[in-house]
């Protein structure tokens, strides 16, 4: 099934039912404006866990995975020397990558275009000081900008070769412990997946690594056209997905946004055929860590001592076949606060999941944009910071200072707050006015966010509170 059927399959009587099964079973990430994420660092105790982690068992291999996941997309940076740009910042890097070790995180997840081609290297050197046995290393075959290019198959086969065998030499490893075909989806849909992956082949030469075992667990990280997802499963008989990873939170489950499919049908699929499942964005971007103030009063008063973030992870985590949730942890205080959720993990309750579910539809009165600072939309060519431009509107959405009136009662207050933290957060010649709608980010979002017509939209509120002082 691939229509758009699948979106609203379960009422609420079935959800409750099958996540409190999950609740009564399952025993066993951002860069550059922290004001963004707020909700992370709230807990009250300040102790930190070092043993009581909790994992989960991958029935296929028997690797013991913490249900905690370092994605690496945010690491964390340093203004380069030559000032040309930033860097990331190894030192830091290898002290987060030291204390999560310390504290049970043993899976790590990145992919050759993270931080901007950087991270596969900078997350190379820091685990190369631990012992190879102590980690799960995962990486992906992101050869998404190389489709539609009028490339031959064979062509197609030889760079994504090319890419797959330079992820070895930067992770400085002989074997990738979760191998991804990366965002599955995207583009122009099934035609795309085919040409990236099938019609080359180069699934064919996935396979053979398996074998040799240079690849351990193969799998795919899916976004965006249905169509492409249940065709990599009616394979699955052919191919064996050891994995899959999917977006996965307490807004997606039911209402996922733009071509995005609702996590609660990819979930159910892969459960049926018994394979694990990987969660990326249970923060949805960061937008789950710090919501309005009327819902984070909801969300304290049932549990004081947890962060808001913790909320999104446990979320996540009470699924039974999830096999590890992933969070790109630029600061310490976001992994201390997700080694304390899941140190053990206590799972939602019937009535928890009822009232994020109550959440989920709240929020989607607000018009924030459904932006997961990915960065797949960068470099923009005319210096546009996307990410940093959506960061900061939809934090002003949560905090009142986006108003739909000048007449409102806080309008100055507001419209003060907005301005001043735009220009703080994102410099002037990156901001959304220098867009000239060229649409070569749009391709490549996987929430299939039309760019340039939000661009458009803000700078026209930018414009309007500029001249209504």
């Amino acid at each position: 099934m691939s229509d758009n059927s699948h979106k609203n399959r379960l009422d609420r009587r079935q959800f409750m039912k099958r996540l409190g099964l999950a609740a009564a079973v399952a025993t066993t990430t951002l860069a550059g404006c922290k004001k963004a994420v707020e909700g992370y660092g709230q807990s009250e105790s300040s102790d930190v866990p070092a043993d009581k982690m909790t994992y989960r068992i991958n029935h296929n291999t028997g690797d013991k995975v913490s249900i905690l996941g370092y994605g690496c997309m945010r690491w964390p940076t340093i203004e380069a020397t030559d000032g040309d740009g930033k860097i990331i910042d190894q030192d830091a890097v290898n002290r987060l990558v030291d204390y999560a070790i310390a504290h049970g995180v043993n899976y790590f997840d990145t992919a050759p275009p993270y931080c901007q081609g950087q991270s596969e290297k900078a997350t190379g050197i820091a685990l190369k000081r631990h012992p190879r046995s102590s980690f799960f290393l995962a990486t992906k075959l992101s050869n998404h900008r190389m489709a539609g290019q009028g490339w031959t198959a064979q062509k197609m086969f030889d760079e994504s070769v090319k890419m797959y065998r330079n992820s070895f030499k930067d992770l400085q490893t002989d074997y990738i412990d979760y191998y991804l075909l990366h965002i599955v989806g995207i583009g122009e849909g099934l035609p795309s997946t085919l040409e990236r992956f099938i019609d080359c082949k180069i699934i064919d030469f996935l396979l053979e690594e398996r074998k040799a075992g240079r690849i351990r667990n193969l799998g795919f990280s899916y976004h965006g056209d249905i169509k492409s997802f249940d065709y990599l499963l009616s394979r699955h008989d052919e191919f064996h997905w050891d994995f899959v990873q999917i977006q996965l939170n307490y807004v997606d489950y039911r209402h996922a946004s733009g071509i995005n499919y609702n996590a609660d049908y990819l979930y159910e699929e892969l459960a049926k055929r018994d394979i694990p499942v990987v969660v990326m964005e249970p923060l949805l971007g960061g937008r789950l860590a710090g919501l309005t103030q009327h819902l984070n009063g909801r969300l304290k008063q049932r549990r004081p001592g947890d962060s808001i973030a913790a909320w999104a992870f446990r979320f996540a985590a009470t699924f039974p076949k999830v096999l590890t949730v992933l969070s790109g942890m630029t600061y310490l205080e976001h992994l201390q606060d997700n080694i304390r959720t899941y140190s053990p993990l206590d799972p939602c309750t019937q009535e928890e999941l009822a009232l994020l579910e109550d959440t989920a539809q709240v929020m989607l009165q607000y018009p924030s944009v459904p932006c997961t600072a990915c960065q797949y939309c960068m470099p923009c060519p005319y210096g546009i910071d996307i990410p940093a431009i959506f960061r900061h509107y939809n934090t002003c959405i949560n905090e009142g200072f986006v108003t739909a009136s000048d007449q409102d009662e806080n309008y100055r207050k507001a419209r003060r707050a907005f301005l001043i933290g735009y220009d703080r957060s994102v410099p002037r010649l990156r901001q959304a006015d220098h867009c000239i709608g060229c649409n070569r980010c749009v391709h490549h979002c996987p929430q299939s966010i039309n760019i340039p017509s939000q661009m458009q939209r803000i700078n026209a509120y930018v414009e309007h509170l500029k001249q209504n002082a």
